[in-house]
């Protein structure tokens, strides 16, 4: 322990006495925003500038540092190479990792399907924009290379047309912009998100967008919305008109473009296939928003759907169910999934190292401006070179004058460094031209030789007059602009993707689920139950299936679109739709009615009454003898209410209820063993639910009460006007034998 001690201390050197740490121990206070501003502000300028917001060539620095690495590997001509390869190469220039290089590359590809003018051409598995479960392979499978249209990227990049600056680390050059011939700023969808700003901007057709930066060039003036119809997509579908929409985008930069999904419709197997949703949506979006609406019973049209996208592209299957109109289901899908959706534009870039927000028309304006220059440098480059050569062949004409002479001074001259001094005294020529004559080899030094370089002289002069006008001319570098941007357009025009909805139609469309209409059976039991069967399938079944002690007390023929009213025990109806059951077969028992309609706890249904509209009345018979006839509208609700309370009166006991379409004869049957008949048109209808009704049925002794009612059937008695009350109430009659007779063989 003492050695390791001794070590330990021997090991510990005491601080020189001069050094001094300034501030130590001391707490400074310092102001937040200066914190901020001294911390944040850089990182949020770099996002900012170095890596969400594209410049005007169209471009994030991440895309133009791949894309020009490609460039200096050869990829513009040739075969494709592997991405590895490629990722591996960019990061000389690009430090931010392989995977995120390599997905940048992803993005730009052809396969991918997320550029309307893809920059990459693909070979392999490069996954697809419009489905998040279709990821792309590793890079060291796929291959790549650049595709045609990046030549208009790198024309004449060579030509001094763009600033290079240094790389991260010093060691190479890469250019600050590309020299793009096309406002490629607009092509193509670009999204991003900085600090405290984002950016989205639309692609459109480059036809549409060439034209209208040529006519723009011509005249300032030009309306935008005139030549540039609306965006345009990689994935199609249907962009709906709205002018007012797209001329606020076109002024300010602001706004949205809605899409819409375009679909067919399979006729022989009853099924939607939908080839082109909009770019904000994926399949695995819609597909589960279908599905939870479904599940949600907002959507019953659908028996199945599925992702049958393959090598072809794109394709949402949809079945239906039988008798569904397949265009109003489409109409209603629209309104509440992503099938149909809102493009959001934000349309800012970089312009001179700012990020601007501007419409259309400036950023048209600013890449001009930026196109103006790039010609500029090139044509400035190119009076240059000319210069140079009329420089230097303007002095080996001056050799033409004395060939000899000029091989006399070069074999007499001593030393090597002596030549070009010789020569500049000899011909009165300066240090470059001497040395270029100098250089010339010796087997050139003939007069045919000089006389077909200097040939050249007169052109070169003409060339350079000419570029001097050139860049005196504002309107013969627009020409040039203009040329370039026809020539685009000659090349890469392939007709717009996505097309344009001037009118739309259903554009109110309800958002309610349309049912099938189709004939039905409903089967209704004493004990409360209910089943669906479809009439068509009734020559097949056998003998309805009921509970132990049940029997079927009603057997209704109606449409599948038709009303279930159940009125309950407890003084309240429940609705629903008869689509709401589900079709089944005889050998079933049905649905319970009070746990299909939720209804409350201790409540059961008293009676059901189907109906294809509001039409007709209900009728209450109440133990006491009174009877009322309410309206079947009062029971219409323009929302979709599913109960409804105080249904009819509680006044009394129920005996009996019964749906009339219209007026019919009805009995009414006493305890006591009398029966009286009533034409209902004899009562008036009331519009209140729970009225009380008319005292109809008379009753001798406290203990009588009304036990039911039915509707009166043809011969149901020998003598129907015995039962007949001429006023009422009345207390009816006691069946004579011969009615008994008929009721028995009825």
């Amino acid at each position: 322990m003492a050695k390791r001690k001794k070590n330990t201390a021997e090991n510990e050197k005491p601080l020189n006495d001069n050094v001094h740490i300034e501030d130590a121990g001391t707490v400074k206070q310092e102001v937040i925003t200066d914190t901020i501003t001294k911390n944040f502000m850089p990182y949020a300028m770099s996002v900012i500038l170095s890596r969400a917001i594209p410049d005007i060539d169209g471009l994030k620095p991440s895309h133009r540092k791949l894309l020009y690495t490609m460039y200096n590997m050869g990829l513009l001509k040739g075969g494709t190479i592997k991405s590895a390869n490629i990722v591996g190469r960019t990061m000389q220039l690009n430090p931010h990792g392989d995977a995120s290089i390599y997905e940048t590359m992803v993005r730009l590809s052809r396969g991918n399907e997320t550029l309307l003018y893809p920059f990459v051409e693909s070979k392999g598995n490069f996954g697809k924009a419009y489905s998040k479960n279709m990821m792309y392979a590793a890079s060291r499978y796929t291959e790549a290379k650049l595709a045609p249209i990046c030549k208009e990227l790198f024309d004449d990049i060579d030509k001094d047309t763009v600033e290079f600056v240094d790389n991260y680390d010093n060691t190479m050059k890469e250019p600050r912009l590309l020299p793009v011939t096309f406002p490629s700023i607009l092509c193509n969808v670009t999204t991003g998100i900085a600090v405290s700003m984002a950016s989205s901007i639309a692609s459109f057709n480059i036809r549409e967008l060439c034209e209208t930066t040529i006519t723009l060039i011509k005249n300032p003036e030009h309306v935008i919305s005139d030549t540039l119809i609306a965006p345009d997509f990689v994935g199609g579908g249907y962009i709906i008109y709205d002018k007012a929409e797209l001329e606020r985008i076109y002024e300010t930069g602001r706004g949205s473009v809605k899409v819409r999904s375009k679909y067919t419709y399979d006729k022989a197997y009853n099924c939607i296939d939908i080839t082109q949703i909009p770019p904000t949506a994926t399949s695995e979006a819609i597909i589960d928003k279908i599905i939870e609406l479904v599940k949600a019973n907002k959507i019953k049209e659908i028996s199945d759907i599925r992702d049958e996208t393959d090598l072809k592209g794109l394709k949402i299957t949809i079945d239906l169910k039988r008798g569904v109109d397949p265009d109003k289901l489409m109409s209603r899908l629209f309104k509440m999934t992503p099938l149909e959706d809102a493009f959001p534009c934000n349309f800012n870039v970089l312009i001179d190292g700012t990020p601007k927000v501007r419409g259309v028309r400036e950023i048209l304006n600013e890449w001009v401006k930026f196109r103006l220059n790039c010609v500029t440098r090139r044509i400035n480059y190119s009076l240059g070179k000319k210069r140079k050569q009329l420089h230097l062949l303007k002095g080996l004409s001056k050799i033409l004058l004395d060939i000899d002479k000029a091989i006399k001074i070069i074999r007499q001259t001593e030393s090597e460094s002596d030549v070009v001094p010789n020569l500049m005294i000899g011909f009165g020529i300066d240090e470059v031209q001497a040395e270029y004559v100098a250089e010339i080899k010796l087997r050139h030094l003939n007069r045919e030789y000089i006389l077909k370089r200097i040939k050249d002289i007169e052109n070169l002069e003409n060339d350079i007059a000419d570029l001097e006008k050139t860049l005196s001319s504002n309107t013969r570098l627009k020409k040039i602009i203009i040329s370039e941007l026809e020539e685009v357009i000659k090349k890469y025009d392939t007709g717009r993707r996505s097309e344009i909805l001037y009118e739309i139609e259903d554009e109110n469309v309800s958002t309610e689920p349309e049912i099938a209409d189709y004939p039905v059976t409903m089967f209704i039991s004493e004990g409360g139950y209910v089943k669906k069967i479809r009439t068509a399938n009734l020559r097949m079944s056998g003998e309805q299936k009921v509970k132990e002690g049940d029997k079927i007390i009603e057997t209704v023929e109606c449409s599948n679109r038709d009303e279930l009213l159940a009125f309950t025990t407890l003084h309240q109806v429940y609705k629903a739709k008869i689509d709401d059951f589900q079709d089944t077969k005889a050998s079933v028992l049905g649905e319970y009615i009070p746990s299909k309609l939720n209804m409350d706890e201790g409540e059961e249904s008293a009676y059901v009454a189907i109906l294809s509209e509001y039409k007709g009345y209900m009728i209450f018979v109440f133990e006491d003898g009174k009877l009322a006839k309410v309206d079947i509208q009062a029971y219409e609700t323009k929302t979709n209410r599913k109960k409804l309370i105080n249904a009819y009166c509680d006044k009394s006991p129920l005996a009996a209820a019964i749906y009339l379409p219209e007026d019919t004869d009805i009995v009414l049957c006493c305890s006591n063993g009398r029966q009286l008949l009533i034409n209902t048109a004899a009562i008036t209808p009331k519009t209140t639910k729970n009225t009380q009704g008319i005292k109809a049925m008379a009753m001798k002794k406290k203990s009588d009460k009304v036990v039911s009612a039915h509707i009166y059937n043809e011969g149901e008695f020998e003598k129907p006007w015995r039962f007949r009350a001429k006023n009422l109430p009345a207390a009816g009659a006691q069946l004579s034998a011969g009615d008994i007779g008929e009721q028995l063989t009825f």
